[in-house]
């Protein structure tokens, strides 16, 4: 059976990722910091595995992850998810508390988990695996306000570069997911505050297919970067 860690599996793209690699027959250790929430999506599926944890501690995942591989057998993949917008201002409206909080989990929880999986899968009998970061169209196209979530989303990119790089030698791929719009708890914010005119949204279960096609790949083929977004997003254009 292959095996996948999904990060922030509590909640939105993460929650529907989990529900769709357990219906493709996926054991899934599902990791996020709310055991009430993850219990609740995981109710019923036999090959779940809770992993409690806070992605900005760094022994924490450490022992989750060895947790999982210890009840797996391996890691196949990690779905490196988890993720918060932060408070939406002008950057000297923003404490460096508000900075921290984003950071820790936005990069310093992609890097611990990637660090996590990538010496699991380097150490393991056949060698390998695949970590898949998501990313945002924020780091490519950013909204107002942004600056903190921004950021970290320009910096998960280059991470997602040097791992593809440094996992070649142990056949360890890492690609990147770029997701727009969709129809998350964390987007119907963005829709409530804009009545009028909401933003073009796409369903979160196209964006749970689009994530278990990256990871179902052989291991001679990678999906480096995928731009997944709602159709109508202004995306591309010119004023």
């Amino acid at each position: 059976m292959r095996s996948i860690i999904i990060t922030g599996a509590s909640a939105g793209i993460g929650a529907a990722c989990a529900r769709a690699f357990l219906a493709d027959g996926w054991r899934v250790g599902m990791l996020a910091r709310r055991r009430a929430a993850l219990e609740e999506v995981a109710a019923g599926q036999a090959h779940a595995v809770l992993l409690p944890c806070d992605v900005s501690d760094p022994e924490a995942v450490d022992a989750a992850f060895d947790s999982f591989v210890a009840r797996a057998g391996r890691l196949d993949v990690l779905f490196n998810n988890a993720g918060m917008f932060g408070r939406a201002a002008m950057i000297d409206e923003l404490s460096v508390e508000d900075w921290r909080q984003v950071r820790e989990v936005n990069l310093d929880g992609m890097f611990l988990c990637a660090r996590a999986a990538f010496r699991i899968m380097r150490a393991q009998e056949p060698q390998g695996g695949r970590i898949i970061n998501n990313g945002s169209i924020s780091a490519h196209s950013p909204r107002a306000g942004s600056v903190c979530y921004t950021t970290t989303k320009h910096a998960v990119t280059g991470l997602t570069k040097s791992l593809s790089l440094d996992g070649r030698a142990f056949d360890i791929a890492c690609g990147q997911i770029d997701i727009g719009n969709a129809r998350t708890e964390l987007l119907e914010g963005i829709i409530a505050a804009n009545p009028d005119s909401p933003p073009p949204t796409m369903d979160v279960a196209d964006v749970a297919r689009a994530v278990v096609q990256m990871a179902g790949l052989g291991p001679e083929a990678n999906v480096q970067f995928m731009t997944l977004m709602a159709t109508k997003m202004p995306y591309v254009g010119r004023g």
